[in-house]
């Protein structure tokens, strides 16, 4: 069931918006390995927070929109009624500057409920500045705030300069961005949204319209994927990043693969994982990638 995930992939993308089909990249490597092409990445143990395989997962670099799993965090923790509302400003529309086009226009209203579902499933910048201004917290004192809940969490080489993740600053580890992703799969809210494939948000003043979102968590679409939630993420150096959660096998799965050269990479490199898993001695029993061995890695939790 595995394999055929991994195969059922569509060609992978060498940026955004353009795809491109190159020749396949093999599922493992000569010594059995998955062949994880991303940069940087970590597989666990959902339940146990136990190492399954790491590539440099504890190199710091930017992690992009994989931020936003930070911003809900402090936003919903802060007391946000979900049913109140919040007007899109010009405040949301330059802090939203510089990243990708927003369809949420300055002036419309929505419910924050609405406005969390676009900030997780969409990535709408300009939803998580709304939201921060509806919790009190303005760009900067968001971020500061999903800092300190980074703090809170242990992540210790975790910081945001940002709450949305266009600055370069916000960095992270495979190893801490799973930290971030088990604090969301626990709050039950964040949990119910991030495995949500479509939500519609709808303006509650005029000019009155229905925003559609599609989650940019592609496992969530595969057949035969039991994905639990996931945030992706991209700029220029962060690369293509994604956090996810499956369960297969009577397991679930949390993996991190970050500063990917393609779209959807990440994906497969997720997939290429999960066969590695399901085949025999795969799981952690072969060396997990750049001189990592299993035993050191299988040592090492994720709180």
């Amino acid at each position: 069931m595995v394999v055929s995930v991994a195969s059922a992939l569509p060609a992978e993308a060498s940026g955004r918006g353009r795809k491109r089909v190159g020749r396949p990249v093999p599922t493992f490597r000569a010594d059995g390995s998955p062949n994880v092409q991303s940069r940087s990445a970590l597989a666990i143990d959902l339940a146990s927070g136990e190492a399954i395989y790491a590539k440099s997962a504890d190199a710091p670099q930017p992690i992009a929109s994989l931020s936003k799993l930070a911003a809900a965090l402090v936003v919903v923790e802060s007391g946000l009624r979900l049913e109140a509302t919040s007007t899109i400003t010009d405040v949301d529309r330059i802090v939203a500057k510089g990243g990708a086009r927003s369809r949420l226009l300055v002036g419309q209203t929505y419910s924050n409920d609405d406005l969390l579902h676009a900030a997780l499933l969409g990535s709408d910048n300009r939803a998580v500045s709304a939201l921060g201004r509806s919790a009190g917290l303005g760009a900067s004192a968001l971020a500061a705030a999903m800092t300190r809940k980074a703090r809170d969490l242990g992540l210790r080489h975790t910081r945001f300069e940002d709450p949305v993740g266009l600055s370069y600053g916000n960095v992270s580890t495979a190893r801490e961005v799973l930290g971030l992703l088990r604090a969301a799969l626990a709050h039950p809210l964040l949990a119910a949204i991030l495995r949500k494939q479509t939500h519609v948000a709808m303006s509650v003043t005029p000019p009155r319209g229905a925003v559609p979102y599609r989650n940019t968590n592609q496992l969530l679409f595969r057949p035969g994927v039991a994905a639990l939630g996931g945030k992706t993420g991209f700029n220029a150096p962060a690369g293509y990043c994604f956090v996810g959660a499956v369960r297969t096998g009577g397991r679930e799965i949390a993996a991190a693969f970050l500063g990917a050269q393609g779209e959807l990479t990440r994906f497969a490199d997720f997939s290429r994982l999960l066969a590695w898993v399901g085949k025999p001695g795969g799981r952690g029993a072969r060396p997990s990638g750049r001189g990592e061995a299993p035993s050191t890695v299988t040592a090492t939790t994720v709180r």
